[in-house]
């Protein structure tokens, strides 16, 4: 059978491929923008669902209305869509390192249904899967059906990350936008901060960066620097102008030199054409991107991530605030410990020093209860503020609480001192 044949036999309505799914499958989706959302929206049309699992992992589309003994949805990590649901009780959130993900899907579930969103097929059979790679192509040998949602928008690109048509139970074709990152709105702050973290990064550097306003502002500033390098997990807008600028030219990585490397990519548009055949870009299982073996051996590796508060020892929560869930892990702690065992590595946590309109300090003599620990005191490097950084690597738990509390709010430093003082950090 040629290929346009087979093709034909596998193309299938979304309910029909549906009704593929049986009832105990568990059905995995890649992260963000690799998510398939017409096959996601009729997934409740299979009526024999039942003790089904869905894992999620920050979905952009809305989150799926099915009952609970029909299709329990687990997040893996916990986006706009999923948290009302969680906190009514009706998604479950899964602990995990990003790097664990594949992992721990091998071990805890069975009868594996996978259901991705795809580029059209060339003309040898393979599709790629576009912005990502993630944990599903770890899977695709392991799997008991895998449904393709081809979408002509979606941008052929390099790497470990494509699949044969032989290897598909079925194909459903629905062209529709990807979805679209807005661009962050960059404030003052995040402008001091974003110009602190800049200059941390030296020429031949290679980054591990994300999306939002603090490391876009990151990015605005380095427009001066030379020979950069993207090591990253997530591949955002702003890496497309600095490529283009001759900034980034991934010449001074260990691994791969002369490429980017990621496991999956969200964005704009001009993100996803920047993407389309680039063979610039690799796309990389999140077994290798995040591995701490594999980051360890990137030289001149700056891991740059956010938080919502740190306490005196340098423990970060990044994932609760007021103990309610707000988002998750990701690979803040792989990049956190592989940066401080990489040469001339550097591990950046930044924040701002206030929330709430400035009534609550960040930087917090304990987190609070409810609260997590995200990444360990032991594993961070530096923390950045807009009032500066804190080099807490190598530093006693007195010289922590001194250094952060340098970089708090102004109007929150007497009394964080008072209650150090009262804990015993400072005397």
């Amino acid at each position: 059978m040629n290929l346009h044949n087979e093709y034909q036999s596998k193309l299938r309505t979304a309910e029909a491929a549906i009704e593929l799914i049986e009832p105990g499958d568990d059905i995995i989706a890649p992260i963000a923008a690799g998510e398939p959302p017409l096959l996601l929206k009729t997934l409740p049309q299979n009526t024999r669902l039942r003790g089904n699992r869905l894992y999620q992992m920050l979905s952009p589309n809305p989150a799926l209305e099915i009952e609970r003994e029909r299709v329990q949805i687990v997040s893996m990590f916990l986006g706009a869509s999923d948290r009302p649901g969680f906190r009514r009780g009706e998604i479950d959130l899964l602990p995990n390192h990003f790097s664990d993900v594949p992992a721990l899907l091998e071990q805890i579930t069975s009868n594996r249904a996978l259901i991705i969103a795809v580029s059209p097929m060339d003309e040898n059979g393979n599709f790629s899967l576009g912005t990502n790679c993630d944990y599903i192509s770890s899977l695709l040998d392991k799997s008991k059906l895998i449904l393709l949602e081809v979408n002509e928008n979606m941008p052929r690109t390099c790497g470990d990350n494509s699949i044969h048509l032989s290897q598909a139970t079925a194909v459903v074709e629905h062209h529709v936008e990807l979805p679209l990152l807005a661009e962050p709105v960059i404030s003052a702050d995040d402008e001091k901060i974003g110009r602190q973290i800049a200059e941390i990064i030296r020429d031949g550097d290679n980054l591990q960066i994300g999306f939002g306003a603090i490391p876009s502002a990151v990015m605005s500033f380095l427009q001066g620097h030379k020979n950069l390098g993207i090591f990253t997990e997530m591949l955002p807008d702003a890496v497309v102008d600095l490529y283009k600028a001759g900034i980034i030219t991934n010449s001074n990585k260990t691994l791969h030199p002369g490429k980017m490397t990621t496991t999956f990519a969200l964005g704009s548009r001009k993100l996803y054409d920047f993407l389309h055949e680039n063979q610039d870009v690799l796309f990389l299982p999140v077994t290798w991107t995040n591995d701490i073996r594999i980051i360890a051996q990137i030289e001149q590796l700056v891991s740059i991530n956010a938080t919502v508060e740190v306490d005196f020892l340098g423990q970060c929560n990044s994932e609760t605030i007021g103990g309610n869930y707000y988002s998750s892990t990701g690979g803040q702690s792989d990049f956190a410990k592989g940066a401080r065992l990489a040469k001339d590595g550097r591990g950046i946590i930044c924040l701002h020093s206030t929330a709430k309109g400035g009534t609550i300090s960040k930087i917090v003599p304990t987190l609070p209860p409810g609260a997590v620990a995200s990444t360990s005191k032991n594993d961070v490097d530096m923390i950045v503020t807009e009032f500066g950084v804190a080099s807490l690597k190598g530093k006693t738990i007195r010289e922590r609480t001194c250094a952060l509390i340098d970089i708090a709010h102004p109007k929150f430093r007497e009394v964080l001192e008072f209650q150090a003082r009262k804990m015993g950090y400072l005397v």
